[in-house]
């Protein structure tokens, strides 16, 4: 199965169980009373709205590269991460604030009927496997949005258990405060979160690289390669699932271009080999003991350490 496919197939998977669970919790909710548990239904349907975005990702991220995205449309996919992240944060933020509002309210809480208590325990075995199909999916085709996703139905699933703790701490003890403290909690948690998914986008956006192994890999190919060495100037880049290389490498001066050419393209073969997941890789090649003074960037082995 390719990328993109099991992208759908999560975000179809994500459509229909959340649209089932909206129905009921709505339905419950209206027929039982439970603000608490049409609140959770609506939250569910804002859910579906992210399948539906994450359904349309898939289908732009499988275009092929054109004059006007020459290195192909694979943003899309961090750009829906990066929207995706503002909408937990909102979600949690919403929880901070509406449990703020009851504490300084001090207004009774009404405990909801069997039926409520019932369905956020049916929702929170459904969101939990929902969650683990985002995660296993998400994982299996390295989407940075399903692991997003999954994040914020599991999310969910805490809400629910929060919400089920504040009930049996009601029932037991009758201590309500306790509801308003794990809400209070569970929404900072969540808006954390959020901020942590907001910071990967963020880094990939930029043009930044955090896996450091993957220099460690390049560079061990180059001294694979007999008559190759110094590689520099090495940078790499995210986009999406891929990723782009440039680097430069000194070799023989006294090879000819067709033998210096060939060793190159020998390096190319062992870096793609150790980095599966390049989308393309530069090599530019120069003399030994050249130096550019007006050279950008790059790392070396030298400044890896």
């Amino acid at each position: 199965m390719d990328r993109n496919r099991i992208i759908r197939t999560a975000s179809i998977i994500g459509v229909a169980g959340n649209a089932l669970l909206a129905a009921a919790k709505i339905v419950i909710g209206l027929v039982s009373g439970s603000y608490a548990v049409l609140g959770d239904g609506f939250d569910s349907c804002t859910d579906i709205f992210i399948s539906i975005i994450t359904l349309a990702v898939s289908v732009v991220i499988a275009r092929p590269p054109d004059r006007e995205h020459p290195y192909g449309h694979f943003r899309a996919e961090t750009i829906a991460t990066a929207i995706l992240s503002f909408v937990i944060f909102f979600i949690g933020g919403a929880l901070v604030l509406t449990t703020v509002e009851k504490l300084f309210t001090h207004g009774d809480l009404e405990a909801p009927g069997k039926l409520s208590v019932v369905v956020t325990v049916i929702s929170i075995v459904g969101k939990g496997f929902l969650a683990f199909s985002q995660f296993r999916l998400g994982k299996k085709s390295g989407s940075a949005l399903l692991v997003a996703n999954g994040k914020n139905m599991r999310n969910d699933i805490i809400t629910s258990a929060g919400v089920l703790v504040g009930l049996a701490a009601l029932y037991l003890f009758n201590i309500p405060l306790v509801d308003k403290i794990l809400a209070l909690a569970i929404g900072g948690w969540i808006m954390f979160t959020a901020v942590r998914i907001f910071r990967g986008t963020v880094t990939e956006m930029m043009e930044g690289e955090v896996d450091m192994d993957l220099y460690n890999r390049i560079f061990a190919e180059v001294k694979a390669v007999p008559g190759l060495g110094h590689p520099h100037r090495v940078r790499i880049r995210k986009v999406g699932f891929h990723h782009l290389i440039d680097m430069d490498v000194e070799v023989d001066g006294r090879l000819t271009v067709t033998e210096a050419h060939d060793k190159v393209m020998d390096l190319e073969r062992r870096v793609k080999a150790a980095v599966p997941t390049i989308y393309d890789i530069v090599i530019h090649m120069e003399p030994e003991g050249n130096v550019e003074h007006q050279e950008r960037w790059g790392l070396s082995e030298r400044q890896l350490k």
